[in-house]
């Protein structure tokens, strides 16, 4: 019965995914000039003789030297080339400190080409498979963006004729074997030419002899010719003193005469804020960069930093360094702050972010011992989703901030800001993004062994998040480390919780016998925790989470009705507590219970109910609710 199961999931999995989205590359600025030589090279590569050569191309240049321009433009111009659709990720600023693993890059590019979720293999090795059997007999454009490592693309390079694959390098070039194609700086007339298109001719005839010395400091850099065609167009004066140290970079040369443009406040907040390298910045961030209360105050310096050019608008009023803006900024801070002001302006960011998602992780998950009481209970977050929310929009920063932390010997703070995504891979997924940040976490427990049981938690949720990834050996591994740090803590609740998360890791190999064993230990494991003993408040609740996995364990042994003896007792004690998540899991899996045992119009009724208790936070609960519903609904008609 399973294994046809698994068959219905299979091939409704494929109906989902063989119709793709068109994707879509963004538009080049509108000032773009030239390049044609460029062009004309990846054109060439594009339309070759395949002659069974994988199209594939290198596109690299300097820091602000228009790379991804110019693959920008590329597929404007050959819209009609690939008519079934271009696909664009930009790695800039994503998650790890190296920027994703290959696993995180096929997971984007497959949601670009509108793989759905609940069709998204766990693995690695999945989703090249799927990457592959989709591009089979399509004419596709894939472009990976600012790519930092080999690896990232390796998994991506075509196999089929009509898909070429654009990596685009900011910097030196990866040694990928490809057809190599340099963006240089432009000619001196053409940059001319681009900063006409930027501000129009009335603002180019009124720079008059200033234009010999914008294009001497900017050098063909369009990055650099950008900004400072606006800033003299805006009435920006000749470089003061000591920018002249910095013409030897154009970007430098940019930054500085830009910052000319700004109060010194401002100027003080992008150099402090840029020292952290945050993937975004909100005026929350920028505010605890500088040490202030006012966001709203912050958040004007952000506008401002950003007309001048030293910031980018992200969504959701958020901000970002170009990589080589941020980098001079970060550089001087030192020198123009001292060194005190920068190490205290990153702590206090670090302390912030903290903060917000120890509060937002406690929203998310009220009822478990897994997650920190709120530090600022008076202004606690409304409710589960809005915890997940912020959870999900800081989860970049945060997985950042974990290495910033372990790098500065704030060993505590990582740790604690790691344990904090536990919501965010429990209800939500995010494990890509989540798994360099516990891996950092894990490592800096070991190494400082301060807190056993805070190693324990942490390699519990590294575990999980193998799991979820199908790593299973690596989870095993990790489960078995949570047993022995929580072990020798003492805590058996950490013990005992790491011991379930074994049998759950051999109950999602279809490891059932083995798994109920490991929960009737943990159980036995629980059980020793007397009253009045740390943890006899949190027994309750973790000893019907164990009878619901022992009901989900007795189901893949066909043991229907002991199962659903076990669940209908989790879903009672459930519907005593404010806990409509854990209900709606354990009604899931009843209803797959009654699924078996062929009571369908029952097993509905639980579904139903399990909906309605669930948030959109909750979009991969959601959707394989959706998925049992259809398998209920067949059967009874």
């Amino acid at each position: 019965m399973l294994a046809g199961e698994w068959a219905l999931l299979m091939e409704s999995g494929q109906e989902r995914v063989v119709v793709l989205s068109r994707g879509g590359v963004p538009p080049v600025p509108w000032a773009f000039t030239d390049r044609q030589k460029v062009l004309k090279q990846l054109m060439g590569e594009a339309t070759r003789p395949w002659e069974g050569r994988p199209r594939i191309a290198l596109l690299y240049g300097p820091p602000g030297g228009g790379t991804t321009s110019v693959a920008r433009r590329l597929g404007a111009e050959c819209r009609d080339l690939f008519s079934d659709g271009q696909f664009y990720v930009d790695l800039r600023e994503s998650a790890g400190a190296n920027g994703p693993e290959p696993a995180a890059v096929l997971l984007r590019l497959l949601c670009e080409m509108g793989v759905d979720p609940e069709a998204m293999p766990a693995t690695e090795a999945g989703r090249e498979r799927l990457y592959r059997r989709l591009t089979a007999e399509r004419k596709m454009l894939v472009v990976i963006d600012h790519a930092t490592f080999l690896a990232q693309v390796r998994g991506l390079v075509p196999a089929t004729p009509d898909v070429f694959l654009l990596v685009v390098v900011s910097g030196r070039p990866l040694l990928l074997e490809a057809e190599h194609v340099a963006v240089p700086p432009l000619s001196r007339r053409h940059a001319k030419q681009m900063v006409l298109k930027t501000v129009g001719r009335e603002n180019v005839r009124r720079l008059g002899p200033e234009m010999r010395g914008l294009l001497d400091r900017c050098q063909g850099s369009p990055l650099a010719l950008h900004v400072e065609a606006r800033l003299l167009a805006g009435g920006t004066s000749a470089p003061g003193q000591g920018t002249e140290v910095w013409w030897h970079h154009p970007v430098h040369a940019t930054t500085e005469r830009a910052s000319l443009r700004l109060g010194p406040e401002t100027v003080r907040l992008c150099r402090l804020t840029a020292l952290g390298g945050w993937p975004s910045i909100s005026a929350e961030i920028a505010a605890a960069t500088v040490g202030v209360d006012d966001e709203e105050e912050a958040a004007r310096m952000l506008a401002e930093a950003a007309d001048v050019g030293l910031l980018e608008l992200l969504p959701d009023l958020r901000y970002r360094f170009r990589p080589e803006i941020r980098r001079h900024l970060a550089d001087t801070a030192a020198t123009e702050h001292g060194a005190r002001e920068c190490s205290d302006a990153v702590t206090r960011v670090l302390d912030a972010l903290l903060n917000r998602v120890l509060r937002a992780a406690r929203a998310a998950l009220s009822a478990s011992w897994r997650t920190e009481p709120d530090p600022e209970p008076s202004d606690a977050l409304r409710d589960e989703s809005e915890g997940i929310a912020v959870l999900a929009a800081e989860v970049t920063n945060v997985v950042h901030a974990v290495s910033v932390a372990e790098e500065r010997g704030q060993v505590a703070t990582a740790l604690r800001l790691a344990r904090a995504l536990w919501p965010l891979q429990l209800k939500a997924g995010h494990a890509d993004e989540v798994l360099s940040a516990l891996r950092v976490a894990v490592r800096c427990g070991e190494q400082n062994r301060t807190d056993e049981r805070m190693t324990g938690a942490l390699y519990f949720q590294l575990a999980h998040c193998l799991g979820e990834l199908h790593r299973w050996e690596q989870a095993n591994r990790a489960a078995r480390t949570a047993v022995a740090h929580e072990r020798a803590a003492g805590h058996l609740l950490g013990e005992a919780s790491s011991v379930e998360l074994q049998g759950l890791l051999c109950m999602n190999r279809w490891r059932f016998q083995e798994a109920h064993d490991r929960f009737v230990e943990a159980e036995r494991i629980y059980r020793r925790i007397a009253p009045g003993q740390e943890g006899a408040e949190d027994l309750p609740r973790a000893l019907a989470l164990v009878e619901r996995h022992r009901g989900r364990a007795l189901r893949g042994l066909g043991r229907l009705d002991e199962s659903r003896l076990l669940l209908e007792g989790a879903v009672t004690f459930f519907r005593q507590r404010p806990e409509a998540y854990n209900l709606a899991r354990t009604l899931t899996d009843l209803a797959e219970t009654l699924h078996d045992i062929g009571d369908d119009t029952a097993a509905l009724a639980k579904i139903t109910e399990a909906e309605a208790l669930l948030t959109p936070a909750a979009a991969p609960h959601l959707r394989y609710l959706a998925t049992l519903r259809r398998r209920c609904e067949t059967t009874v008609r």
